[in-house]
């Protein structure tokens, strides 16, 4: 896929998010995660009036969601969801992502977990030949030190505590294979959540960029 430039990334964010709109139908109850894409999504979903149900992963894009008009549900009491958008940060041939550039990919991965199709929405430069990172990380407070000596090359970034309280950092090391690297960062005590998310939560990615909007099914294992 070509490369775009910034104007371009904001198009091809927008032909994404509008194409995966039209897949929420009336009486769905849908996943909306975080991030400039679901933005342009969030405006799609108002422009087409549908009468759908929304449980958000960030206080932002629950407020502008409300803004919008759409119905927003708390996922408290919630064990399914018809669907789930979101974007990510970086996308392989094999459908591993990394999210959570918002901050957000620990409410972002249970709302996927608990959605029937999962649809990724990214412009073109997101789709990678091989994670690069960084891999966002939510840590605990308690014995902070300690989680990130154990973890190798992390670095704390300079944002505020997750909605849920959790230290928000980066593991900024290599990415040799994105199974090995999600199954030791999860068994780290200390990380409330990594930004590696597996193929199998995956449904489709759909790609936007200068030639229009690609479908990407999940390869069939």
């Amino acid at each position: 896929m070509g490369d775009l430039n910034l104007d371009n990334q904001d198009v091809g964010k927008r032909l994404a998010a509008v194409a995966a709109a039209e897949r929420v139908a009336d009486g769905m109850l849908v996943g909306l995660g975080t991030g400039s894409t679901v933005a342009y999504l969030l405006t799609a979903l108002a422009e087409r009036g549908v009468h759908a149900r929304f449980v958000c992963t960030s206080p932002r894009t629950e407020a502008v969601a409300t803004d919008l008009g759409l119905e927003v549900q708390s996922f408290d009491q919630v064990t399914r969801l018809d669907l789930a958008i979101d974007g990510a940060d970086e996308v392989d041939p094999d459908f591993w992502l990394i999210k959570g550039g918002g901050a957000a990919h620990t409410r972002e991965k249970l709302v996927a977990a608990a959605a029937d199709a999962f649809i990724v929405i990214v412009d073109s430069t997101k789709v990678v030949a091989a994670l690069r990172g960084p891999v966002p990380l939510e840590l605990l407070g308690f014995g902070l030190a300690s989680t990130m000596a154990r973890l190798g090359p992390v670095r704390l970034r300079e944002v505020a505590l997750s909605p849920d309280g959790g230290v928000i950092a980066d593991y900024v090391g290599p990415i040799e294979d994105p199974a090995t690297l999600a199954a030791s960062l999860a068994s780290t005590p200390g990380v409330i959540e990594h930004g590696l998310f597996p193929p199998t939560l995956v449904t489709e990615v759909v790609v936007g960029g200068h030639d229009g909007v690609r479908w990407l099914p999940r390869r069939s294992t």
